[in-house]
């Protein structure tokens, strides 16, 4: 049984597109699970209204949101999708044989969905097995009883939580990189440009494995990026 678990804020735009996706490709003892973190748009009523379900997580942030829905589900594996990355739809099979083969987590490649020529080289790197290629945007599958002995994601993490797991995992098991593009949105580089996101993400990277605090992060982040969803 697959738990494929959504967390959003503010995502009326993109949420039942994505829904849709996913839900056409799973099996009938899988589950669907939105978390919100408090959306102040039409995020709840789109998704309840669709029949799809939407839990509020009594903390808002995505590590916090995550651990929730995973703890109100039921699967014996994870999959965490972010609600503006569109995996394939053969992502149930991809994942069976991954684990099939062994791998106990992993994640796929991605591209953006723009033909931006510089956006196609950071797509090109993330099939490389380095940990700054990967991230949450490429979405993340994992067993159930390593995501519960890692203890899940870190949630006084407000960035970072996802390279944070990803490391203890490979420290741990077998990770899949499956050779398929999960399809992320360039609204970041739309509202931002590419050397500007590039030069926020570098500059970040080295305060994460400088050991800075979560705080100096994203008050770093925040005057970086423009993001209409930073309060």
């Amino acid at each position: 049984m697959l738990s494929i678990i959504v967390p959003t804020y503010n995502e009326e735009n993109t949420i039942l597109d994505l829904l849709i996706h996913l839900s056409d490709a799973i099996g009938p003892s899988d589950e669907l699970l939105v978390v919100d973190g408090g959306s102040s748009d039409k995020t709840i009523s789109i998704v309840e209204e669709n029949g799809f379900t939407c839990l509020k997580s009594p903390t808002k942030g995505r590590a916090a949101q995550m651990n929730y829905g995973a703890e109100k589900s039921s699967g014996e594996v994870l999959y965490f999708v972010h609600a503006d990355t569109f995996p394939p739809a053969t992502f149930r099979d991809d994942i069976e044989e991954a684990l099939s083969q062994g791998y106990e987590s992993g994640c796929y490649r991605y591209r953006f969905d723009t033909n931006h020529p510089l956006l196609k080289i950071n797509a090109y790197c993330t099939r490389f097995d380095r940990l700054m290629c990967r991230g949450g945007d490429q979405t993340l599958f994992i067993k159930r009883d390593l995501f519960d002995e890692l203890g899940g994601f870190r949630e006084d993490f407000m960035i970072m939580e996802d390279y944070d797991l990803i490391q203890k995992i490979q420290s741990r098991a077998g990770f899949r990189i499956i050779p398929k593009n999960a399809t992320v949105s360039a609204r970041k580089y739309d509202n931002n440009g590419y050397f500007r996101v590039n030069f926020a993400n570098l500059v970040i990277f080295m305060m994460y494995f400088a050991g800075l605090s979560q705080e100096t992060m994203v008050h770093a982040y925040k005057n970086l990026i423009i993001h209409p969803k930073f309060d």
